[in-house]
């Protein structure tokens, strides 16, 4: 497949007002989104209904520019827009696929400081737009194939605003909860990372009857994840002691990933979590096929518990998308990434961070214990990492001696640990995770095999 240029593993990315995240991106990228819908490429096969995109954003200030950027892209094309506001990507998906809309958009940069933005799309069935589509999009943006397309009259779209988002979204995210249940008795802190979630999740947490405490819910366009949420956990951590609450949920900016705090203001790791409501969803009988979909980026210990436990691991490479896809092929409804992103497909068709949240406290409340007491699963394997700059990103099948490093590494760790190399997606980087039993051993390891591969890199530079 041809290279992307604009797109990267979750849609477009970057500073705002500066290239690829400009306005003239964003309404090209309206008008191309567009076309594709009106000529059957996405959305309802319906050749009679009235073609209609949802466009939701978090709450950067740089969102109004390009919300009303797309919107116009999109008008100018002669399908319709449908605005939520500030909403959760997850819950953007929801609107998408509940309101029979042929396509959903996210302005939003997700855990980046305010002066980032990005763009995600869904299709009319609540999942991201797969590879292949993003290309043939990326060509409509970069080319005039479509300039000449200027419907006129009544041909041109209309926009219009969903008053009533947030609450869909609170219904539905209630119902990942059992009906039977409640969190009466419950203290919670919430860090909605001034983001997206400011309004929704505290919400939910309320109607079903927890006391909640809430910090990070009042955004002003320049605060989201700013020194809070999922990213920046320690005011969350440092309130759950102070109010004595059963945990903390730090979110972040468009809530689509979650870190847990238990009632000692400890962080539950993301594989923590994975196994957890794995276990919790085999024992009722719900777990699909007995097997989680997670990155190569979760700790190696989580394969090794949950296989003692009945249960496999599909891994994949970074990025919940490559998780979803791998879910939808083997025909899995749970997995996630060790980063907080946490996918149920019984809930919903990405990751979220509230429904993560939802069936962390349904357990929780089940088993009547402190967080503290079901979460000590096990512990991490040791690991080490390297992120080193490179002057070129040389295929790994070209360089036989890092391969042979990698080889002699296994034999090493005799089936106790692993070997992960990648290149970033993003910057002309190398990043190396060894995990193993030893600590001194994989810094060892890394060292050595940091320097072979560098300079087999560099080489064929």
């Amino acid at each position: 497949m041809q290279e992307r240029v604009l797109f990267g593993t979750d849609g477009i990315r970057g500073r705002a007002n500066v290239y690829p995240m400009t306005v003239e991106v964003a309404l090209a990228l309206g008008r191309g989104l567009a076309y594709l819908v009106s000529t059957g490429r996405l959305g309802l096969s319906d050749q009679g209904h009235r073609k209609r995109i949802v466009i939701g954003k978090d709450t950067r200030l740089s969102g109004y520019c390009f919300e009303q950027a797309i919107s116009a892209g999109i008008c100018s094309m002669g399908v319709d827009v449908m605005l939520v506001g500030p909403l959760p990507t997850p819950g953007i998906a929801f609107i998408t696929q509940s309101m029979r809309a042929d396509a959903g958009i996210v302005v939003s940069a997700s855990h980046n400081a305010f002066e980032d933005n990005g763009i995600k799309i869904f299709c009319q069935d609540g999942f991201k737009l797969p590879d292949a589509i993003e290309l043939e999009l990326e060509q409509l943006i970069l080319t005039k194939q479509i300039e000449s397309i200027r419907p006129t009259g009544i041909a041109i779209g209309k926009a219009r605003r969903i008053d009533d988002a947030v609450g869909r979204y609170i219904v539905y995210l209630k119902s990942a909860f059992p009906n039977q249940s409640t969190l009466d008795g419950m203290r919670i802190v919430l860090d909605c990372a001034h983001g997206a979630a400011y309004r929704v999740a505290p919400q939910v947490l309320q109607e079903l009857g927890a006391e909640v405490v809430t910090l990070g819910d009042e955004p002003d366009g320049i605060n989201i994840n700013a020194d809070v949420g999922s990213l920046y956990p320690e005011k969350a951590q440092a309130l759950v002691l102070e109010c004595q609450a059963n945990l903390g949920i730090a979110l972040d900016g468009d809530a689509d990933r979650i870190k847990v705090i238990d009632e000692k203001g400890q962080i539950v790791s993301g594989e923590i979590m994975l196994a957890l409501i794995a276990i919790y969803l085999k024992e009722k009988g719900l777990l699909q096929k007995n097997t989680i979909a997670t990155t190569d980026m979760s700790n190696f210990a989580l394969d090794l518990y949950l296989k003692s436990k009945g249960i496999a691991v599909e891994r994949v490479d970074v990025g919940d998308r490559y998780v979803v896809e791998r879910m939808r092929q083997k025909k899995l409804n749970w997995g996630g990434e060790e980063s907080g992103h946490l996918i149920f497909f019984d809930q919903g068709t990405t990751g979220d961070g509230m429904v993560g949240a939802l069936l962390l406290l349904a357990l929780l409340k089940e088993s009547g214990k402190p967080l503290s007491d079901i979460a000590n699963l096990f512990d991490l394997v040791p690991r080490t990492i390297r992120n080193v700059a490179v002057l070129k990103k040389i295929k790994f099948e070209k360089l036989p001696r890092s391969m042979q490093a990698i080889k002699e590494i296994e034999r090493r760790l005799a089936g106790q640990g692993r070997v992960f190399v990648r290149y970033s997606g993003t910057e002309n980087k190398l990043r190396i995770l060894i995990e193993g039993p030893r600590q001194d051993e994989l810094d060892e390891m890394a060292d050595n095999f940091t320097k072979i591969m560098l300079g087999e890199i560099n080489q064929l530079s």
